[in-house]
């Protein structure tokens, strides 16, 4: 897919905060890190700025992405819901003894369960193990008069049930080897494959996104159908609750273009029609101007093992001017970068249209944004509206500069062999992090096309359609930021930026980003398996030269760049080989690509990793508390001002949340 970039090892902003936030000295980033996560708080600068009119249209479109957070966690799995209400009311009422292991265990299962959005993890998609005995989870069950069926207390201990949220093992029954609640669980891959088939329309120019905003389902004849997601149908009770915000939001619309989008948004909510959902795209990609914007609906196929279905997320966005400014000039010269690519001609666009980049400020995230949530933002995702309308890109300002305050100097001092291989990252890692992002976001998804009569990458690449397009993405950014036209342009001042990023990007794909798996798991994440498929494909085709050089000193393993302009090379070979498999629908080439480079983990390596970042106690995954919005009402009941506050308690925010927006948990 093409409109996410998540945070790897740390990808820190040195963004100037408004007067409006608290001082950064004295504000509490990190407040709490449980298993593998970290807990983290951003701040919102510049909304004390906002007009009256502005902060109501930052409110209904906060308002109406939590009041869909209900559906992110059915999606991800069918018991998601049942499972959290159980937990919550557990945590609400247990009087007992908290201070024996089998509670604390409990509340940490429980802590992970929210973050993931459900009972397997975001990232790993594995099953959650649960630390503590089902005769204590029993007990509590008993003792909080919480009501939780046999069958799903079975799941919750038993590994061997439904143990991966999505699992992409060409092997294996993709559709009935996942558990994602996007198709009833007696229906199969070949089932679905021939569904879609034949509902779709061979040849079509402009298709629509078959399949996005469904569940496949076991219809009463044994035949296969879908459920839509809409108004009156599936997930209904949760999207009235998201259409009532929306229609607030649009009578406070900046301008009359952003008014019109967010209607045909509520128009496709209601009608579940993926003729609209196009149509709403390409007036929310052409709505550019104003302070505020948003992501909303049913947007990434990546927990989809097929890649039709798109999960739930909602993202609001305050533009930050100053940065945004300095980063135009991407967007201005997106011409340039497309025509000066090392792909094959015949595969780039002639005419790169509508290419707008932001720095923006997040003011709320939900569903698959939250708590987890991404750096960068690339949408529209159909590639015929990219390529006639364009596409908007953002980087999430406030939320990379909170995850480098809430961070360290660790894992890069363990991971870096030399002085100067640390003192370049510590110089220019912030901007070179930055700059990757844009290039990924505004250039890379931006760049290319399919040949005439190739049908959709999902259609023809499959399960390894999204670990391509963004392996083809990063490649973009990886080739140009070793480019002289970024010093002539004034992005960079020197070449060393490009090489910090080489550095960072190798350690991180061949060594780092390993410490998010235990030990024996696979790769199954698509921007890890991208992240390993280009760092371990240059280091084997580059042993000739010595390009990536495999050094032990003192037990300790790491990749040294020796040679950076060779491995510009090899990254440009093979963002024209990758482009060249999307072009052309190459399944067999890219299949070949995935699992050789990108599935595989090297055993010892893994092991080593995990001992050594383990003494420095920095878990590998942060996530977010949100803002709340608090409205003020003058006395004849009007919202006369709209404040911010920064919760500090994870736990409070999910009991909250489920609290005010369950539409879905407590039908």
């Amino acid at each position: 897919m093409s409109s996410i970039l998540m945070l790897s090892c740390g990808e820190p902003s040195n963004q100037d905060l408004s007067d409006d936030t608290k001082n950064t000295d004295e504000f509490v980033w990190q407040t709490e890190q449980f298993a593998d996560i970290k807990i983290i708080r951003y701040q919102v600068p510049g909304f004390d700025k906002l007009t009256l009119q502005q902060k109501k249209l930052v409110y209904y479109l906060t308002q109406a992405g939590y009041s869909g957070r209900d559906i992110i966690w059915d999606q991800n799995y069918r018991h998601n819901l049942k499972i959290r209400s159980a937990l919550e009311n557990i945590v609400r009422n247990y009087q007992g003894d908290k201070t024996v292991e089998d509670w604390k265990n409990f509340i940490v299962y429980t802590k992970r369960v929210w973050f993931a959005n459900g009972i397997h993890h975001h990232y790993g998609m594995n099953k959650f193990k649960a630390d503590f005995s089902k005769e204590f989870f029993e007990f509590l069950l008993n003792e909080t008069k919480t009501a939780l069926s046999t069958d799903i207390i079975e799941v919750i201990f038993n590994p061997e049930i439904d143990s991966k949220k999505v699992n992409l093992d060409p092997s294996k029954d993709l559709v009935t080897a996942s558990a994602v609640n996007f198709y009833d669980p007696d229906i199969t891959e070949a089932e679905v494959d021939t569904y879609y088939k034949s509902i779709a329309k061979a040849g079509e120019e402009d298709p629509i996104s078959y399949g996005l905003n469904t569940k496949v389902i076991r219809l009463p004849d044994g035949s296969i159908g879908e459920a839509v997601w809409k108004f009156d149908g599936m997930y209904g009770a949760a999207i009235k609750q998201i259409v009532y915000w929306l229609g607030l939001a649009v009578e406070v619309a900046e301008n009359e273009p952003q008014a019109n989008a967010l209607k045909l948004l509520i128009e496709y909510y209601k009608t579940g029609d993926l003729k609209i959902w196009d149509d709403y795209n390409i007036a929310w990609t052409k709505a550019t101007d104003g302070d505020i914007d948003y992501i909303n609906s049913f947007i990434e196929v990546y927990n989809d093992p097929k890649g039709y279905k798109g999960s739930y997320e909602s993202i609001v966005q305050i533009k930050d001017f100053e940065a945004s400014e300095r980063m135009k000039v991407m967007s201005d010269n997106v011409q340039w970068f497309e025509d000066n690519s090392i792909i094959m001609d015949e595969h780039k666009k002639e005419n790169v249209v509508g290419v707008t980049y932001k720095v923006i400020n997040v003011a709320g995230e939900s569903g698959d944004a939250s708590p987890s949530t991404p750096i960068g933002v690339n949408l529209p995702n159909a590639n015929w509206i990219r390529a006639k309308h364009g596409s908007k890109s953002v980087s999430l300002g406030n939320i990379i500069y909170a995850y480098d305050k809430a961070g360290g100097k660790g894992l890069l001092k363990e991971f870096t062999l030399t002085e100067e291989e640390f003192n370049l990252s510590e110089k220019h890692g912030d901007l070179a992090g930055k700059l990757h992002t844009a290039l990924h976001e505004v250039v890379g998804h931006a760049s290319g096309k399919l040949n005439p009569g190739v049908g959709t990458p999902n259609e023809t690449l499959k399960n390894y359609s999204s670990t391509l397009e963004e392996a083809r993405a990063d490649l973009v950014a990886l080739y140009f930021i070793f480019d002289p036209k970024l010093v002539e342009l004034g992005l960079i001042e020197s070449l060393d930026v490009g090489k910090a990023e080489y550095d960072s990007y190798i350690r991180n794909g061949l060594m780092l980003q390993l410490r998010r798996l235990e030990p024996g798991e696979v790769i199954e994440e698509s921007h890890m398996r991208n992240r390993q498929l280009i760092a371990k494909w240059c280091y084997e085709k580059g042993m000739k030269d010595n390009v990536i050089e495999k050094k032990v000193v003192d037990g300790k393993t790491y990749f040294i760049v020796n040679n950076y302009e060779k491995l510009r090379e090899l990254f440009g070979q093979l963002l024209r080989e990758i482009q060249r498999i999307k072009s052309e629908g190459d399944y067999n080439a890219g299949k070949e690509l995935v699992e050789n480079y990108g599935v595989q983990v090297d055993t010892e390596i893994h092991a080593e990793v995990l001992k050594r970042s383990e003494k420095l106690n920095i878990p590998p995954y942060g996530g977010f508390i949100n803002p709340s919005l608090v409205t003020v009402t003058n006395d004849k009941g009007e919202i006369s001002d709209i404040r911010i506050e920064y919760p500090d308690d994870f736990t409070d925010q999910m009991l909250d949340y489920s609290k005010k927006y369950g539409f879905l948990s407590t039908q």
